[in-house]
């Protein structure tokens, strides 16, 4: 099978496109034909050899890829509520920049007819956002929330959802054409991060003073600005660093108003199975009824990862980027 694979850490020209045997099935798992994969964050990092998931080190060599979509070919031991021929999407498993997977099926979910491959890779992405507006923070109609990074992947999608439940959306973004795409997600208000009253701005939209909850998604280049536009007893979300890790000291929070701050893992949301299956239903019937769309900023095909890991780096795209297998 055609894979893309890194042989040590480095930036985008170390993934090399490669022929490879296919993986043995196990038991737990689903063998499937991939046809569309999703790029995430994590994909960039795990490339340089930084594992954000824990401690221990990258395995090297390594397949990038744990997000996909595709049709299942052969069922592992122990494996039930699948069957060969069905098309699943899903998160976590680890190798899926290759035209074939295995996939543990606690993990995977089936694609609904009349939703395209491309739209079954809102799976990672928007079951982060679905746990950020459902789980973490209390959200509402009373709310005013601040989304960072409201035009890539995961802020697009949060902006909908937060929508959805009825909050005032803040969009904090790069340029003028992501402020277009995050006003067609359904944001109340859009700031730029090059204005200099950034956090006036903020404080102005949310009545003056501040944000309810802000979702924090980039990190160190925005963490002062997010705890200086949030309310008092207000609450702060990172729930990913592409800018880099955040040193925090915990005074900083009362400093700036008793601030309640978590990060929160993905991983820790979606079990047991019927967790997954619960927020993929929702994410799909938002989908159908037209209250959920998944905007694909790129598409690529498999060999040209490498493309598509440099269009993430270069903060221009917006939406999800995704590679082509078949």
């Amino acid at each position: 099978m055609l894979a893309i694979r890194v042989d040590q850490p480095g930036g985008p020209e170390v993934l090399k496109t490669v022929q490879m045997p296919e993986p043995t099935l196990q038991p737990g798992q689903l063998l499937v034909d991939v046809h569309t994969v999703g790029v995430n964050f994590i994909d960039l990092a795990l490339r340089r050899g930084i594992n954000p998931r824990g401690n221990d080190p990258v395995a090297m060599p390594h397949i990038p890829g744990d997000e996909g979509v595709g049709v299942v070919r052969a069922i592992g031991e122990g494996v039930a509520g699948f069957s060969v021929g069905d098309r699943v999407g899903w998160i976590f498993a680890e190798a899926s920049y290759a035209e074939v997977a295995a996939v543990p099926a606690m993990f995977a979910v089936r694609i609904p007819e009349g939703l395209s491959d491309e739209t079954g890779l809102v799976l990672a992405q928007g079951i982060t956002a679905h746990y950020l507006v459902h789980d973490i923070a209390k959200v509402d109609s009373s709310t005013t929330a601040l989304v960072h990074a409201a035009a890539g992947g995961v802020g697009l999608l949060l902006t909908q959802i937060l929508k959805i439940r009825g909050a005032r959306v803040i969009g904090a973004v790069s340029s003028a054409a992501k402020a277009a795409a995050v006003r067609a997600a359904g944001a109340d208000e859009v700031v730029l991060y090059s204005d200099t009253d950034f956090v006036d701005k903020v404080r102005t939209f949310a009545a003056g003073r501040g944000a309810d909850v802000v979702y924090d998604g980039v990190g160190r280049d925005t963490f002062e600005r997010s705890l200086a536009s949030i309310r008092r007893r207000g609450h702060l979300i990172m729930f990913g660093a592409a800018s880099g890790p955040v040193m925090i000291d915990p005074r900083a929070l009362s400093r700036a108003g008793s601030i309640s701050f978590t990060q929160p893992g993905l991983r820790d949301f979606i079990q047991p199975w019927e967790v997954l299956q619960s927020r993929a239903n929702d994410l799909f019937a938002w989908i159908k009824d037209g209250r959920l769309t998944v905007e694909i900023g790129a598409r690529f095909a498999l060999k040209d990862a490498a493309e598509a890991h440099r269009a993430i780096e270069s903060r221009t795209s917006i939406g999800k980027l995704i590679l082509v297998v078949r």
